[in-house]
């Protein structure tokens, strides 16, 4: 009697699993190869091209004020260990779905979330120079930070998508 390899001692069944699981880790690998999957561990503000769409950011954030201080991630993500990976995360899902199946809004727009974790981070680096009230006009309430210092970040607008606003 002829033995049988491993994988046919098992049955046809564990066959089909193997190569459905080999399929899978197979495809996930080849995509996040192709996709530069692993660019998006760095803080390398290059990363953020690796999708077309984000050229425009890219290119206006170095004629910004704040290009040899702060990258993408400084202002945009948090600063903690585990809500930046958490936000990354979240983030990376919605991008490669927004892009996947092609119904993001262009220009792109800043999420009331990632906009509020952008207030935050300005205040977190600048907090020496801002005190309570400093930047709050008394009678309108809370004000962002890029409300007056919008160039800052990502340099004239230059149609550049703003924050949302409302329920949006």
């Amino acid at each position: 009697m002829a033995k049988r390899g491993l994988l046919w001692g098992l049955g046809g069944s564990s066959v089909a699993l193997a190569c459905a699981w080999g399929f899978l880790f197979g495809l996930g690998g080849y995509t996040l190869h192709y996709g530069e999957g692993l660019s998006y561990f760095s803080a390398d503000p290059a990363a953020c091209t690796n999708c077309h769409i984000m050229q425009p950011q890219f290119d206006s954030w170095q004629k910004a004020s704040h290009h040899t201080f702060a990258t993408c991630v400084d202002c945009h993500l948090p600063h903690d260990f585990v809500g930046k990976y958490i936000a990354k995360a979240e983030n990376g899902y919605l991008h490669s779905r927004g892009f996947t199946l092609q119904d993001f809004t262009e220009p792109i727009r800043i999420t009331a979330k990632n906009s509020q974790t952008l207030q935050d981070n300005c205040i977190t680096c600048h907090a020496q120079a801002v005190h309570d009230g400093a930047f709050v006009p008394e009678t309108a309430g809370p004000v962002p930070c890029v409300h007056c210092h919008l160039s800052v970040g990502h340099g004239p607008r230059a149609g550049l998508g703003g924050p949302l606003t409302g329920g949006e």
